[in-house]
């Protein structure tokens, strides 16, 4: 009598969009974790979007523009066979609820929520709405987002906290990283994050504003990041003559904490911030905007001030930078509240998990 045929391992198709930061830095990460216990794992996803994090270098890449015309069409190919289709992001779970075989269970994560405000905002949530009606789980990287998808319709909505991937140590240290960027005594204030609306720069700019008038040596602000609002915060900058350096897309984020004295997170709305994260981890001081995800994230390991409020950012900046005591718990406070959040490895056992779970169940 022959032995039985061992189980096949189940075959995941992830997709995700357009991503500069934390979707791309996750998926990246729970491809590796998927393909070490078994699973046989496909990305698609925009070419540009591979090209930053080498999807293709840990499991299958297949490129697939999301959204953008044609996009349920190729999907259709690129996601039969598959066990189970996980979609990340608004527009790839759209796509991913038009383009999976019927069939196939369908996980999709929030990762963030739509800060469109113009026309286009209202087709983008009546997408939503569908998306995650016929979606077999929705995970939800903040309580807000999880309760917003059960509002849409979601038939399971779970919240699970994605911590992101962490930084690879600085190869330099703080002093070598401020001579470079040529600061002596002088305060450096630390923003990370894609120039785009959500991010409220212009927020942090009027901070500046007051805090260039305090009797103090004023910080640099330094801003790590690209996206749409580039040339309108430049030309701010330069017409208010604000010291605000725009850095660009940076890979050496964990040196630019180091020798950062504070960072800065001033967001209309977030669910588990990357610069957060690496802050709290990295030891520095955070002050960060009472939104979305971000107080169950820092806990009381960061100054936390209302959103769209300049004045409040100025005054926690301030405090942090001109009180030894308070830069002093925050830097100890912030690892041990890091120590806290689940890591890589449990992230991708629970999502293995949900996996097996809608495959047995359907």
């Amino acid at each position: 009598m022959s032995a039985p045929n061992p189980p096949r391992a189940p075959r995941i198709a992830l997709l995700l969009g357009p991503s500069t930061g934390g979707i791309g830095r996750h998926v990246r990460s729970l491809a590796v974790r998927l393909v070490e216990s078994g699973h046989t794992v496909r990305i698609a996803g925009p070419a540009a979007t591979d090209r930053r994090f080498g999807f293709g270098r840990v499991a299958q890449f297949v490129p697939l523009e999301v959204p953008a015309p044609g996009a349920v069409r190729h999907g259709r190919a690129v996601l039969a066979g598959a066990d189970v289709v996980h979609a990340h992001g608004h527009a790839a779970s759209v796509v991913a609820s038009l383009a999976r075989e019927r069939s196939t269970p369908l996980v999709v994560s929030w990762h963030n929520t739509v800060s469109d405000t113009s026309w286009r905002r209202l087709p983008m949530q009546l997408a939503r709405r569908w998306a995650v009606s016929r979606a077999t789980v929705v995970l939800a990287a903040s309580a807000d987002l999880a309760e917003e998808a059960a509002r849409l319709g979601a038939r399971d909505a779970r919240l699970l906290a994605v911590s992101a991937p962490a930084l690879a140590p600085a190869t330099r240290s703080r002093e070598e990283v401020r001579r470079s960027l040529g600061l002596a005594s002088r305060p450096l204030v630390l923003a990370v994050g894609r120039l785009a609306p959500q991010k409220r720069y212009d927020v942090l700019l009027d901070a500046v504003v007051r805090l260039r008038d305090r009797d103090a040596l004023p910080p640099l602000v330094l801003v790590a990041g690209e996206g749409p609002l580039h040339a309108e915060l430049a030309e701010r900058i330069e017409r208010e003559r604000l010291p605000v350096r725009l850095a660009g897309h940076r890979t050496d984020v964990a040196e630019l904490l180091a020798a950062a004295d504070v960072a800065v997170l001033t967001s209309q709305w977030e669910a588990r911030a990357l610069v957060a994260q690496e802050a709290l981890r990295s030891g520095v001081p955070l002050v960060a905007t009472a939104v979305g995800g971000i107080p169950d994230l820092v806990g009381s390991a960061a100054v936390l001030v209302p959103p769209d409020d300049p004045g409040a950012v100025a005054t926690a900046l301030t405090e942090v930078l001109d009180r030894a005591e308070v830069a002093a718990r925050l830097r100890a406070a912030g690892p041990r509240q890091a120590a806290t959040w689940p890591d890589e490895d449990e992230t991708a056992r629970e999502i293995a998990k949900i996996y097996q779970e809608v495959i047995t169940s359907g």
